[in-house]
């Protein structure tokens, strides 16, 4: 749990926007919480909606980090 606090000053530390730094520590949440389907070579047209839903979230919040 100190290693979190100590990942989040570091991100409020730096010269970012908030936009980008919540969007960065949004990525480095979600990597650690749902699961990685490229991994287990999920195919996409087999997908239920609920992994679908994931991969868009994580779509969606790794492009406004990268941004």
């Amino acid at each position: 749990m100190c290693s979190f606090f100590l990942f989040f000053r570091y991100y409020l530390c730096k010269k970012q926007s908030m936009k980008k730094r919540l969007f960065k520590l949004l990525a480095r949440i979600n990597k650690l919480i749902f699961p990685s389907f490229t991994k287990k070579r999920l195919d996409l047209s087999k997908a239920s909606k609920y992994q679908m839903a994931i991969i868009g979230w994580r779509y969606f919040v790794t492009t406004n980090a990268l941004d």
